[in-house]
């Protein structure tokens, strides 16, 4: 049964932000989205400093089942990436929202988050209810 953290937000795509306040979030993908991937093999991930709109794809997951893009939850300026899942991109399946982290931002619009979900709506969105 795929964990969706009460503090979080979620969207469709399956990823999840947590916000750090001042505008500055991390974002990663989700326990329903690892596990439908299956084993991580590899991470691509932007260089800091980059600058996303919302819903922009800012990376890739590939895993043993599929490759898949990521969405930018939120728009706004990449300030730190892990790079840890360069070299263990399994921390993904093993620690989505602690150690798999993928980005931490600076949003640029603070009413761009209108269309994040609850963790009660993401779970109705996976079937999770």
């Amino acid at each position: 049964m795929s964990e969706v953290p009460e503090k979080l937000f979620y969207t469709k795509e399956h990823e999840w932000l947590q916000n750090e306040g001042d505008n500055r979030c991390i974002v990663g993908i989700t326990d329903h989205a690892q596990d439908s991937l299956g084993d991580v093999t590899f991470v691509e991930l932007p260089e800091v400093g980059a600058c996303f709109n919302k819903g922009e794809v800012f990376g890739v997951v590939e895993s043993v089942k599929a490759a898949s893009d990521l969405y930018m939850p939120l728009g706004g300026e990449i300030l730190e990436v892990n790079d840890a899942l360069v070299d263990a991109p399994e921390a993904l399946n093993e620690d989505p929202y602690i150690k798999g982290w993928l980005v931490k931002i600076k949003s640029s619009d603070s009413t761009d988050d209108k269309d994040l979900l609850s963790s009660s709506m993401y779970k109705q969105e996976i079937g999770k209810t």
